[in-house]
């Protein structure tokens, strides 16, 4: 027996066709949605651990900053005690810097020179005084320039006649009465350390050395 179909099979096939189609966006809809709904999750995941670790290094950094402050005014402070520190040194240096001075003029003073004056003006000492002859003077600047460990720099500002001293009676007798030159020079302090105070000079608490004979010449600074 033979069926024949009288049913529209065209209509029915293209409803058919359309039906998938439409599924099938729908499927792809569903698809893209939960791909962007994934991707956006991951993206906050990444978002979120990210900005813990920026809170984690800004705490960090803010403790760095903290440290570099504490470092820096540690290293105020102690340049600040190296500087007071070089300061006492300072200090305790030129505390015996006049006995020094003192005591190097009275041994490179030769006889037949009257110091009347010395005064310092920070590393100038300016020295005035009486001497027999010009020659005492010229030894005077010899010993300065070529003995001292602690002068240097000698230089003669004025000399000239002062006057006549009065001799003794042979030496009237046989020379008559001596001239003496007024005498004005300038000298420089070495920029050298101190020796230790074992070879510092010895106060004044007894007589004099022999070398330190015309340091009394010299008090009246």
């Amino acid at each position: 027996m033979i069926l024949i179909n009288l049913l529209p099979h065209r209509q029915a096939k293209r409803r058919h066709r359309q039906q998938l189609f439409y599924a099938s966006l729908v499927a792809a809809a569903l698809a893209g949605l939960v791909a962007v709904g994934g991707w956006w999750f991951v993206l906050q995941q990444m978002t979120s651990a990210q900005q813990q670790r920026n809170a984690f290094l800004g705490a960090e950094i803010r403790k760095l900053e903290g440290q570099i402050r504490d470092i820096a005014n540690l290293r105020a402070e102690i340049d600040g005690l190296k500087a007071r520190q070089r300061a006492v040194e300072d200090l305790q240096i030129n505390r015996n810097v006049p006995v020094y001075l003192l005591n190097e003029i009275a041994r490179q003073t030769p006889e037949g020179v009257h110091l009347s004056s010395i005064r310092q003006t920070d590393s100038v000492v300016a020295i005035t005084g009486l001497a027999q002859s010009n020659e005492r003077v010229s030894e005077f600047l010899r010993n300065v320039q070529h003995q001292s460990p602690w002068l240097e720099r000698p230089e003669l500002v004025e000399i000239r006649v002062a006057g006549a001293q009065a001799p003794s009676a042979r030496e009237a007798a046989r020379e008559g009465p001596r001239r003496l030159f007024e005498f004005s020079l300038r000298v420089s302090l070495r920029p050298v350390q101190p020796p230790s105070e074992a070879a510092a000079p010895r106060p004044a608490s007894g007589p004099p050395a022999a070398p330190a004979a015309p340091a009394a010449r010299a008090a009246a600074s």
